[in-house]
């Protein structure tokens, strides 16, 4: 019962809304179903099959809202939610910031679902992990990885009418390559909404290419190096920038799009013009959700375009607020890439540093941006053209704003995986002149 079709989902959230009292009421069920595999040391250590469906839901009295979920779908079970949420929403303080419900909306329909990941077996998943450790062992390294597939829905009603459907499929590879004295270390990680897409074989290779060039790394000065960041390492670089295009925490001087004396840096050229990013649910190599939490449509939008701040989004409320259109935030984000390969970068960069993969990523001045974090898993001395050895990892203290204003060179789009929030980018490798490592790391 985990995955309902679109007419199944709807009779069970119209059910629900039949038996409200309140003012508004909105009614929500997600369902996925899927399973997975880890393992580490070259064997499998835990694999398993996970299936869940959980139903939402939100009254309203006036400005008093109250919300309750359950995962029992009888129909005692379900009055009883809808009560228990009249219940919270009688002792809930009002909300200044309460928005009407939307009424019906016309949605595209999502490109994220694709059969064949949605038929995915243990033996599939543990085919894929064969092929990853066979890798590791010719090798004669240590792998651990972690492979999940999962097919999921999410549905929407409300008592005005708006309801919204989609389903989807995905599938997640991540995998760490170790060499037997812990003195090398590589790393791969890739996800799609295709299985047919995913290629844990070719992945081990450079995760194992990565842990045998790492090995017996040298330590080189701190300082302002150019960089060429992976695709890897430039989406962990860039993901707090994607969550700062929100016009409320930059009309409120939360972020680094806030203007020094109050507003937001809408139309401001931040910076250089071969910086674009834009949210495009249709994206054949990132599709996406058509519609938001609060029954939005979504569709292609440039929010950096040549450097130049285009769009901020903005919630219903802080819109109505601001007495301007409301904009959704997007449900993917791509940068814009160049022609030139990882190989020509190299090729002409004098004196820099590869770096594989960045983490530990935490924020300094929300305001500038400033982000300090580590590199690792392969981080390389670049030098007249050629990759001279491996370097000791580094601390570096950034900013991705002014990193993007000193961007050199960008190669083509990659989809990318960051494994801590499990978002999947599409980013371009790039070569960025003037990067600041501040001190060394013994980590691998």
């Amino acid at each position: 019962m985990a995955i309902l079709k679109r007419d199944e989902a709807r009779t069970l959230l119209s059910k629900v809304i039949a038996y409200s009292k309140a003012d508004a009421c909105e009614v929500s069920l997600d369902g996925s179903e899927g399973g997975n595999i880890r393992y580490a040391r070259n064997s499998v250590s835990t694999s398993g099959e996970v299936s869940t469906m959980t139903l939402g839901v939100t009254s309203s009295f006036g400005k008093k809202s109250g919300t309750a979920t359950i995962n029992e779908f009888d129909d005692a079970s379900l009055e009883k939610v809808v009560r228990r949420s009249e219940e919270l929403a009688g002792l809930a303080p009002e909300n200044p910031e309460y928005m009407p419900l939307i009424g019906p909306r016309e949605f595209k329909e999502s490109k994220t679902f694709i059969p064949a990941t949605a038929a995915m077996t243990a033996d599939d998943r543990a085919e894929a992990v064969s092929k990853s450790i066979r890798v590791t062992r010719e090798s004669k390294l240590d792998a651990a990885g972690y492979i999940e597939n999962q097919t999921e829905f999410s549905a929407i009603l409300n008592s005005r009418g708006l309801f919204a459907y989609e389903n989807s499929t995905d599938v997640t590879f991540s995998v760490t390559a170790r060499n037997e004295t812990g003195t090398g270390s590589g790393y791969a990680a890739r996800g799609y909404h295709d299985i047919q897409k995913l290629d844990t074989l070719t992945a081990t290779k450079i995760a194992a290419q990565k842990a045998n060039g790492s090995a017996a790394a040298k330590a080189i000065e701190p300082g302002k190096y150019t960089v060429i960041l992976e695709p890897v390492a430039a989406t962990y670089f860039l993901e707090n920038l994607f969550r700062g295009f929100d016009a409320r925490s930059a009309d409120e001087g939360r972020s680094f799009m806030s203007k020094p004396g109050g507003g937001n840096r809408l139309g401001e050229k931040l910076m250089d013009d071969k910086v674009t990013i834009y949210s495009d649910p249709f994206n054949t190599e990132l599709p996406s959700s058509t519609w938001n939490n609060e029954g939005e449509p979504l569709d292609k939008i440039n929010w950096i375009e040549k450097g130049v701040v285009k769009n901020l989004s903005y919630s219903r409320f802080w819109a109505q607020k601001s007495n301007v259109q409301s904009v959704p935030t997007g449900s993917n984000f791509i940068m814009e890439g160049g022609n030139q390969s990882l190989a020509e970068m190299i090729k002409s960069t004098e004196r820099g540093i590869l770096v594989s993969r960045l983490w530990y990523i935490r924020m300094v001045d929300p305001q500038t941006l400033l982000l300090t974090g580590l590199t690792r898993d392969g981080t390389f001395y670049i030098e007249n053209g050629q990759i001279k050895y491996p370097v000791k990892n580094f601390r570096f203290n950034e900013s991705p704003v002014i990193a993007l204003n000193n961007v050199e060179a960008l190669g083509k789009p990659e989809r990318s995986i960051s494994v801590e929030s499990y978002r999947s980018y599409l980013i371009p490798p790039m070569k960025i002149r003037d990067f600041t490592f501040s001190s060394l790391s013994d980590a691998v």
